[in-house]
């Protein structure tokens, strides 16, 4: 799998990328944007050429941007037309940077009942998707902790949501090792990584899964407790993680690191030794193909 981790963008989108290079690693997970506001200004033309720049010198593979953490596409009326203006804004950004992959949170229900929010967040895409038509970027939807009434908490929710969108090949998945622990499925042994896997492929369907974030977590399995921990301290535990990176499957997929930082240690510090104990279970592989 391609090992990366999510970077800062402060002082310039291309400062991820930047940062990428000093961990030496060839994908980057990234905002494209403030994350807590609904509008921004738009990406200069210099801004744009260094981003492109940045990514050949450091010889980035792939890169997958965040959605705003404020977009909800399940939501009510008010806050779901700003959902729907600004995924749309921010893929479009993608599209200008040459970003692979968008993945976003699909949101929640609030009061209303579970049951409308996979129409409401397929209605939601199939109009957005009418205005991305000019665009390569892949939309993919993010597993969630199951935590209320937010969406993507099972397999099954996610595979409800896809079902309904009418222009399936631009969708897709991203699965997060913490998210789907939270909400109930084990990977931690090769067993339960095993039967998981399964359900995902019989459910949602592997060809669907386009990215990884990598997590450990600071809940207990079924907690719907959303809390990343570094890889290896936290209730996952490390051999979850050398099976998804033996996994033949995923070969071509990014593995993300969305773990703490720890800014009195320096920005990267975390994420080198995060990078680290991937790599030293890469090197412990035993590769799983089916």
């Amino acid at each position: 799998m391609i090992i990366g981790c999510h970077l800062s963008i402060a002082g310039g989108v291309h400062k991820a990328l930047e940062a990428a290079g000093e961990l030496g690693i060839a994908a980057v997970a990234m905002f494209v944007r403030n994350q807590r506001q609904w509008k921004a200004a738009p990406l200069s033309p210099e801004a744009i050429t260094l981003f492109k720049q940045a990514r050949k010198e450091f010889g980035i593979r792939r890169i997958v941007a965040h959605g705003s953490y404020l977009i909800n596409l399940a939501g009510e009326d008010a806050v779901r037309a700003n959902s729907k203006a600004a995924l749309l804004d921010e893929v479009g950004r993608c599209q200008q940077l040459g970003i692979d992959a968008y993945v976003f949170h699909p949101g929640s229900t609030g009061l209303m009942d579970q049951d409308q929010g996979p129409a409401r967040v397929a209605e939601a895409l199939n109009e957005l998707s009418d205005k991305m038509q000019q665009m390569d970027v892949k939309v993919l939807l993010e597993t969630t902790a199951a935590a209320g009434n937010m969406l993507g908490g099972t397999f099954e929710n996610l595979a409800a949501m896809l079902g309904l969108i009418e222009r399936k090949e631009r969708f897709g998945v991203c699965l997060d090792t913490c998210h789907v622990f939270a909400a109930g499925y084990d990977i931690r042994t090769a067993e339960t990584y095993a039967d998981t896997m399964a359900q995902l492929d019989r459910v949602v369907g592997l060809d669907k899964l386009l990215a990884v974030h990598a997590n450990d977590s600071k809940g207990y399995l079924g907690s719907c407790l959303d809390r990343h921990e570094h890889i290896g301290q936290g209730l996952i535990g490390t051999e979850a993680f050398r099976l998804l990176l033996a996994d033949a499957r995923l070969k071509d997929i990014p593995l993300l690191l969305e773990t703490p930082k720890d800014e009195e240690l320096g920005h990267l510090e975390m994420d080198k030794m995060n990078i680290a104990t991937l790599r030293r279970l890469e090197g412990k592989r035993r590769v799983v193909s089916s």
